[in-house]
């Protein structure tokens, strides 16, 4: 990244090294040029199709759109759509679907407590399965749903991530997405003890990234793991700017990160 391209980000950056540590990005920014980029994706979520009362359609649309131009300049390996993708009423997955089709990169997505549908019907619709894993290079990605067909906020499945975890154990890098936060860091995540005991007995977990928190836009830890939050870029709360983050994986195995906001001119920080 460029330092003025830095400059233009909506939140302070965060460097997460290879040893589990963290730093904010800025006291470092002279030495991000230097060092190679392994993976580059972007995860977004909370877009709320359908609700009422907000102008889901143009941030749906903005969203793709300034991906897009991102991508053409810096390509994205690919985008994430954490959850809360539309808003309860599943006639709106197909239309919500053609919008996030215009993403000129591969685009994964997760089911959050918004996302009524059921297992049949989300395969139907997006081709993939409510949990579901991939590799990109020496790195595994796991993503799982935290909800079901009634919108209840519920705990992973704690099988399959025990299984996926062992398969994975020996990738250097493993990221997980999960609409909901499981160790309640927020107002509204819920406790999942079984969860966050599996999951912690891997240290190749880099962190795990949620939405639902449409406040939270930044990083937070319960003992060796940690939970990044991307704001939210739809719904008719949260945070006063609607954004998304930004991933880069380095060849060190570090990883940079920062929130970006699409919707209105960024303020030089």
């Amino acid at each position: 990244m460029k330092r003025k391209d830095f400059l233009k980000i909506t939140t302070p950056a965060f460097l997460l090294l290879a040893n589990g540590q963290f730093v904010k990005a800025n006291d470092f920014l002279k030495d991000f040029g230097k060092t190679k980029k392994q993976l580059r994706f972007v995860v977004a979520s909370d877009g709320h199709y359908g609700q009422k009362g907000t102008d889901y359609e143009n941030y749906f649309a903005t969203l793709v759109r300034k991906i897009n131009e991102e991508h053409q300049k810096e390509a994205y390996d690919f985008a994430m759509i954490n959850g809360d993708i539309i808003h309860d009423d599943p006639k709106f997955l197909p239309t919500a679907k053609a919008a996030l089709d215009k993403l000129k990169m591969k685009y994964y997505v997760t089911q959050g407590n918004h996302d009524h549908a059921s297992p049949q019907l989300w395969q139907s619709v997006w081709k993939m399965p409510m949990n579901y894993d991939f590799t990109l290079k020496n790195t595994a990605f796991l993503a799982a749903t935290t909800s079901n067909e009634k919108g209840e906020y519920i705990s992973p499945d704690v099988n399959w991530f025990s299984k996926k975890l062992s398969e994975h154990k020996n990738k250097k890098n493993i990221f997980i997405f999960i609409h909901i936060n499981q160790a309640k860091l927020t107002t509204h995540g819920i406790n999942s003890p079984e969860f966050l005991n599996e999951v912690s007995k891997y240290k190749n977990v880099r962190c795990i990234f949620n939405g639902h928190d449409h406040n939270e836009d930044g990083i937070k830890t319960w003992q060796n793991l940690r939970f990044v939050f991307d704001t939210h870029f739809g719904g008719n709360w949260g945070s006063a700017y609607r954004g998304y983050r930004v991933v880069e994986l380095m060849e060190d195995n570090s990883v940079l990160s920062y929130v970006k906001n699409p919707f209105k001119a960024i303020t030089v920080l």
